[in-house]
């Protein structure tokens, strides 16, 4: 199946992950929700390596791909932070911070 379609598929899914850490954010290195449910999520994934604990909370999923089962050495990193600010939300919307004094303020 081309990938495309796969993330159209997983759309709904994906919307109510990111409503959820929305809902319940998590400061700085505090962040053990966030952290262990990114970690379930990349076992459910399936994740050829998973190390937890970076830095305290960091997760890291390590997927292989075609190319280093061949010898290839093509790599590609994303980094994305969990933490939420501690300012308080007043946005009314649907997925606000149910968490007093914590909000995920990344403006989407």
């Amino acid at each position: 199946m081309p990938i495309k379609n796969r993330f159209a598929e997983m759309h709904a899914e994906a919307t109510a992950w990111r409503h959820d850490f929305h809902r319940n954010p998590e400061l700085l290195y505090d962040l053990p929700r966030t952290s262990g449910r990114v970690a379930e999520l990349l076992r459910e994934f399936g994740c050829d390596e998973l190390v937890e604990g970076i830095g305290r909370t960091g997760v890291v999923g390590v997927i292989e791909g075609q190319g280093a089962r061949q010898g290839g050495l093509r790599c590609v990193g994303l980094r994305a932070d969990m933490d939420a600010l501690p300012i308080r939300e007043k946005t009314g919307a649907e997925h606000a911070s149910e968490v007093e004094g914590k909000m995920h303020a990344c403006g989407h």
